[in-house]
Protein backbone atom coordinates (compact mmCIF):
# COMPACT_ATOMS: atom_id res chain seq x y z
CA UNK A 1 0.00 0.00 0.00
CA UNK A 2 2.90 2.52 0.70
CA UNK A 3 4.12 3.94 -2.67
CA UNK A 4 7.10 2.84 -4.15
CA UNK A 5 8.23 5.48 -6.02
CA UNK A 6 8.19 9.61 -5.97
CA UNK A 7 5.48 9.18 -8.78
CA UNK A 8 3.58 7.00 -6.86
CA UNK A 9 3.66 9.22 -4.21
CA UNK A 10 3.00 12.37 -5.74
CA UNK A 11 -0.12 10.51 -7.10
CA UNK A 12 -1.13 9.48 -3.33
CA UNK A 13 -0.84 13.31 -2.28
CA UNK A 14 -2.75 14.62 -5.05
CA UNK A 15 -5.12 12.00 -3.95
CA UNK A 16 -5.81 13.41 -0.89
CA UNK A 17 -4.63 16.86 -1.07
CA UNK A 18 -7.10 17.99 1.40
CA UNK A 19 -5.41 15.54 4.12
CA UNK A 20 -2.08 16.79 2.81
CA UNK A 21 -3.02 20.66 3.15
CA UNK A 22 -4.14 19.87 6.69
CA UNK A 23 -0.76 18.02 7.25
CA UNK A 24 1.22 20.70 6.34
CA UNK A 25 -0.66 23.33 8.77
CA UNK A 26 0.26 20.99 11.21
CA UNK A 27 4.10 20.66 10.07
CA UNK A 28 3.83 24.53 9.30
CA UNK A 29 3.05 25.38 13.07
CA UNK A 30 5.90 23.58 13.90
CA UNK A 31 8.33 25.72 11.21
CA UNK A 32 9.27 21.94 9.39
CA UNK A 33 11.38 23.33 6.67
CA UNK A 34 12.15 20.45 4.53
CA UNK A 35 8.66 19.56 4.03
CA UNK A 36 7.48 22.54 3.04
CA UNK A 37 9.93 22.56 0.36
CA UNK A 38 9.36 19.25 -0.52
CA UNK A 39 5.44 20.40 -0.69
CA UNK A 40 6.91 23.10 -3.17
CA UNK A 41 8.18 20.02 -5.62
CA UNK A 42 4.90 18.56 -5.06
CA UNK A 43 3.25 21.41 -6.19
CA UNK A 44 5.63 22.01 -8.90
CA UNK A 45 4.43 18.29 -10.11
CA UNK A 46 0.65 18.97 -9.71
CA UNK A 47 0.01 16.84 -6.73
CA UNK A 48 -1.38 20.31 -4.90
CA UNK A 49 -1.78 23.85 -5.78
CA UNK A 50 1.14 26.23 -5.13
CA UNK A 51 -1.93 29.08 -3.74
CA UNK A 52 -3.50 27.32 -1.47
CA UNK A 53 -0.43 25.80 0.04
CA UNK A 54 1.42 29.08 0.62
CA UNK A 55 -1.69 29.97 2.49
CA UNK A 56 -1.48 27.12 4.56
CA UNK A 57 1.85 27.09 5.46
CA UNK A 58 1.39 31.23 5.97
CA UNK A 59 -1.07 30.67 8.19
CA UNK A 60 -0.15 27.73 9.76
CA UNK A 61 3.67 29.30 10.70
CA UNK A 62 1.48 32.60 12.19
CA UNK A 63 -0.79 30.59 14.18
CA UNK A 64 2.27 28.02 15.55
CA UNK A 65 4.26 31.35 16.44
CA UNK A 66 1.49 32.92 18.37
CA UNK A 67 0.98 30.28 20.41
CA UNK A 68 3.91 29.51 21.29
CA UNK A 69 4.77 34.05 22.12
CA UNK A 70 1.40 33.25 24.32
CA UNK A 71 2.81 30.39 25.95
CA UNK A 72 6.22 32.35 26.80
CA UNK A 73 4.25 35.60 27.54
CA UNK A 74 2.18 33.65 30.14
CA UNK A 75 4.55 31.55 31.56
CA UNK A 76 7.41 33.23 30.79
CA UNK A 77 10.72 30.33 31.00
CA UNK A 78 10.27 28.92 34.77
CA UNK A 79 8.78 26.27 33.08
CA UNK A 80 11.79 25.30 30.97
CA UNK A 81 14.11 24.88 34.65
CA UNK A 82 14.05 21.14 34.15
CA UNK A 83 15.65 21.75 30.69
CA UNK A 84 18.34 24.11 31.13
CA UNK A 85 20.03 24.28 28.34
CA UNK A 86 17.31 25.21 26.30
CA UNK A 87 15.99 27.58 29.06
CA UNK A 88 19.59 29.10 28.25
CA UNK A 89 18.69 29.50 24.54
CA UNK A 90 15.16 30.56 25.35
CA UNK A 91 16.78 33.63 27.73
CA UNK A 92 19.49 34.11 24.98
CA UNK A 93 16.99 34.36 21.51
CA UNK A 94 14.85 36.70 24.45
CA UNK A 95 17.60 39.26 25.17
CA UNK A 96 18.97 39.06 21.19
CA UNK A 97 14.87 39.69 20.72
CA UNK A 98 14.82 42.77 23.16
CA UNK A 99 17.77 44.26 20.73
CA UNK A 100 17.36 43.30 17.43
CA UNK A 101 13.23 42.25 17.68
CA UNK A 102 12.97 43.03 13.47
CA UNK A 103 15.56 41.03 12.14
CA UNK A 104 14.87 37.91 14.66
CA UNK A 105 11.37 37.61 14.03
CA UNK A 106 11.80 38.01 10.22
CA UNK A 107 14.86 35.30 10.12
CA UNK A 108 14.45 32.63 12.60
CA UNK A 109 12.59 30.45 11.03
CA UNK A 110 15.07 29.59 8.91
CA UNK A 111 17.51 28.46 10.94
CA UNK A 112 17.32 24.95 12.11
CA UNK A 113 17.47 25.25 15.82
CA UNK A 114 16.19 28.26 16.62
CA UNK A 115 13.03 27.78 14.98
CA UNK A 116 11.18 25.74 18.06
CA UNK A 117 12.28 27.99 21.01
CA UNK A 118 11.85 31.44 19.20
CA UNK A 119 8.47 31.87 19.88
CA UNK A 120 8.36 31.19 23.62
CA UNK A 121 11.76 33.63 23.82
CA UNK A 122 9.64 36.26 21.91
CA UNK A 123 7.05 35.84 24.67
CA UNK A 124 9.20 35.98 27.30
CA UNK A 125 10.97 39.26 25.94
CA UNK A 126 10.00 42.92 25.95
CA UNK A 127 8.23 43.04 22.62
CA UNK A 128 4.66 44.02 22.52
CA UNK A 129 2.22 41.89 21.17
CA UNK A 130 1.14 44.10 18.73
CA UNK A 131 4.55 44.26 17.15
CA UNK A 132 5.11 40.94 17.65
CA UNK A 133 1.44 39.89 15.60
CA UNK A 134 2.82 42.75 12.84
CA UNK A 135 6.03 41.20 12.42
CA UNK A 136 5.04 37.64 12.73
CA UNK A 137 2.62 38.39 10.36
CA UNK A 138 4.83 39.68 7.71
CA UNK A 139 7.64 36.89 8.69
CA UNK A 140 5.28 34.10 8.12
CA UNK A 141 4.43 35.22 4.76
CA UNK A 142 8.10 35.47 3.87
CA UNK A 143 9.11 32.13 5.17
CA UNK A 144 6.30 30.49 3.40
CA UNK A 145 6.87 32.07 -0.41
CA UNK A 146 10.68 31.09 0.12
CA UNK A 147 10.38 27.61 1.01
CA UNK A 148 7.58 26.59 -1.45
CA UNK A 149 9.21 28.57 -4.06
CA UNK A 150 12.53 26.98 -3.32
CA UNK A 151 10.65 23.54 -3.66
CA UNK A 152 8.96 24.70 -6.79
CA UNK A 153 12.02 26.24 -8.40
CA UNK A 154 13.90 22.73 -8.00
CA UNK A 155 10.58 20.74 -8.83
CA UNK A 156 11.00 23.28 -12.30
CA UNK A 157 14.83 22.77 -12.56
CA UNK A 158 14.19 19.33 -12.40
CA UNK A 159 11.51 18.24 -14.71
CA UNK A 160 13.50 20.26 -17.78
CA UNK A 161 16.75 18.61 -16.70
CA UNK A 162 15.96 15.23 -16.79
CA UNK A 163 14.23 12.66 -18.78
CA UNK A 164 11.97 10.16 -17.35
CA UNK A 165 14.96 7.34 -18.08
CA UNK A 166 16.66 9.51 -15.13
CA UNK A 167 13.76 9.56 -12.41
CA UNK A 168 16.29 7.96 -9.82
CA UNK A 169 18.80 11.24 -10.40
CA UNK A 170 15.66 13.12 -9.69
CA UNK A 171 15.21 11.21 -6.40
CA UNK A 172 18.70 11.77 -6.02
CA UNK A 173 18.86 15.00 -6.72
CA UNK A 174 15.60 15.93 -4.34
CA UNK A 175 17.57 14.74 -1.45
CA UNK A 176 20.59 16.16 -2.41
CA UNK A 177 18.54 19.34 -2.20
CA UNK A 178 16.77 18.72 0.77
CA UNK A 179 20.27 17.97 2.50
CA UNK A 180 22.09 20.95 1.02
CA UNK A 181 18.82 22.86 2.65
CA UNK A 182 19.16 21.86 5.87
CA UNK A 183 22.93 22.03 6.31
CA UNK A 184 22.26 25.74 4.79
CA UNK A 185 20.03 25.82 7.72
CA UNK A 186 22.47 24.41 10.55
CA UNK A 187 25.23 26.87 9.61
CA UNK A 188 22.82 29.78 9.67
CA UNK A 189 22.07 28.89 13.13
CA UNK A 190 26.08 28.52 14.42
CA UNK A 191 26.36 31.81 12.69
CA UNK A 192 22.99 33.10 15.28
CA UNK A 193 24.58 31.55 18.18
CA UNK A 194 27.75 33.36 18.05
CA UNK A 195 26.04 36.64 18.03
Amino acid sequence: MFPTSLEAFLGLIHHHGDVAYSFMFGYAMAHTLLLAIFAGYAAQAGALEVGPLIAVCWVGTFTGDVIRFWVGRRFGTRWLGRWPRIERAVRLVARLADRHALWMVLVHRFPYGIRGIAGFAYGASSLSWPLFLALNFVAAGLWSVATVSAGYAFGFVAEKTLSDAASGLGVAMLVVFLALAWLLSRRLEHVIERS
